[in-house]
C-alpha cells in the first residue's frame, strides 16, 4: 500500500532522533528562526510539507533555460520517493545522508524518501565535498552531484549505494568509481519528473527506468516520459535518445546543443565526454557563427588564455575537431551552480560585438 503524503512513517529519524508531524512543525520552525543557511531550507521545506494544501510550488534547475516555477502534487513525490526504494532496494531504519541543498528537488527529495520509507537521516552543509564527513561513519544510501563525487573519493566506500545525478559523469570520474567498492549509480531526470526516472551502474552504457515509467520518442528523436502516478501530462524533453527496449535508453546529447557544421550534425556532450581527461579547467563545445560553415565547432575554456597542444584533440573525428577556441575569465551559472552555456555564450559574443 503506497503511503499517503500526511503520514510519517513510524522509523523515521533526523540526526538520531524520531520525529512525528508534530515534532516536526517544532523542528521547522526552529531551524528557520536558529538554523545555518542550508537548515532554514530544510526548515521551510518541512513548513510547505507540512501545511494543509497538496501541492508544492518547485524551481526548475534553469540549466537550458530560465528557471521556472512548477506545481507538484505532494503525492507523487510520494509516488517517486516508493519508486526509488524499491529500485535500490531500500528498507525502514537505513541509515541515508542528506549533503544537497533542500531548496531544490534532489534534496527535498531525499527528506520526501526518508519521512515516507522510515529511513535515518543524517544532515550535512552541502558543500562541493564531503570533508565533515567522519571516518567511522557508515551509510546505506545518499545522492550527490558529480562534484561531490570527484572531491570525494575517498569517502565514498561509506556508502553502500550512492546515485549521482545534477549533471553527467564525465568518462574520466566514472573510471574513478569503478575502483570503489559501492554500488554506484548515474541517475537520469529533471525536476519536472521529480528527480530521477531512470538510473545505470556505473560502467554501463544504457538507462533503465523505474517503475511504471513508459518511453516513447518524438519526431526529433528526443525521450517522452509517461509517468501517470507523477505527472499527468507527458514530459517531453529536449534529450536525444537511442531507446533500446521498452525500459532501456542511450543518451546521446541536448537538441538544443546539436551542432550543425557545414551540414555535419554534432554532439557537444560526445565531444566533451572525449576531452573531458585532458582538460583540467572547466570548458564546453559550443557551435559559433561561421561564414563558411554556418557554424563551427569552438571550445570554450574558463581562465585565463594559454597554449593549448593540439595532441588533445587526436582523440576527436575529423569533423569533431574545434575550429577556434576561445577563453573566458567566468563562466555564468544558474543558481544550481551548473553552467549556463546560453547565457555563457551570449555574453562572449556581446564582448566580441563591443
Amino acid at each position: 500500500m503506497i503511503p499517503h503524503y500526511k503520514n510519517i512513517h513510524n522509523r523515521f529519524k533526523i540526526n538520531n532522533f524520531h520525529f512525528d508531524k508534530d515534532a516536526l512543525y517544532q523542528l521547522a520552525y526552529t531551524l528557520i528562526k536558529e538554523g545555518q543557511e542550508h537548515e532554514k531550507d530544510l526548515g521551510v521545506f518541512l513548513l510547505d510539507w507540512l501545511d494543509d494544501k497538496e501541492t508544492i510550488q518547485l524551481t526548475t534547475s534553469g540549466t537550458t533555460g530560465t528557471p521556472k516555477t512548477i506545481t507538484i502534487k505532494k503525492q507523487s513525490m510520494v509516488h517517486s520517493a516508493i519508486a526509488t526504494g524499491n529500485y535500490f532496494n531500500l528498507h525502514p531504519q537505513d541509515k541515508a545522508l542528506l549533503c544537497l541543498p533542500a531548496r531544490y528537488i534532489a534534496g527535498k527529495m531525499m527528506i520526501v524518501r526518508a519521512m515516507m520509507l522510515g529511513l535515518e537521516l543524517e544532515i550535512m552543509p552541502p558543500t562541493s565535498h564531503l570533508d565533515d564527513l567522519l571516518s567511522h561513519k557508515n551509510y546505506d544510501f545518499v545522492a550527490i552531484v558529480p562534484l561531490q563525487a570527484e572531491n570525494s573519493l575517498e569517502k565514498l566506500s561509506q556508502f553502500k549505494k550512492i546515485i549521482i545525478g545534477g549533471a553527467k559523469v564525465s568518462d574520466d570520474l566514472a573510471n574513478k568509481l569503478k575502483e570503489i567498492k559501492s554500488d554506484i549509480y548515474e541517475t537520469y531526470g529533471m525536476t519536472e519528473t521529480i528527480t530521477h526516472i531512470a538510473a545505470k551502474k556505473i560502467g554501463e552504457n544504457c538507462f533503465a527506468t523505474l517503475e511504471h515509467v513508459v518511453i516513447s520518442q518524438d519526431d526529433r528523436n528526443c525521450l517522452v516520459i509517461d509517468v501517470p502516478s507523477i505527472s499527468e501530462e507527458q514530459i517531453v524533453t529536449n534529450d536525444i535518445v537511442e531507446i533500446l527496449d521498452e525500459r532501456h535508453f542511450k543518451w546521446i546529447g541536448r537538441y538544443d546543443n546539436v551542432i550543425n557544421s557545414g551540414g555535419i550534425k554534432l554532439f557537444p556532450e560526445q565531444i566533451e565526454a572525449k576531452l573531458m581527461s585532458e582538460i583540467t579547467n572547466r570548458f564546453f563545445i559550443a557551435g559559433l557563427p561561421d561564414a563558411v560553415l554556418g557554424t563551427k565547432v569552438t571550445l570554450v575554456m574558463e581562465g585565463d588564455p594559454m597554449d593549448i597542444d593540439s595532441k588533445i584533440f587526436e582523440k576527436l573525428d575529423k569533423f569533431e575537431k574545434p575550429k577556434d577556441i576561445i577563453f573566458t575569465p567566468k563562466f555564468v551559472e544558474t543558481d544550481t551552480k551548473k553552467i549556463s552555456r546560453v547565457k555563457t555564450i551570449e555574453q562572449l559574443l556581446k564582448t566580441k560585438e563591443d
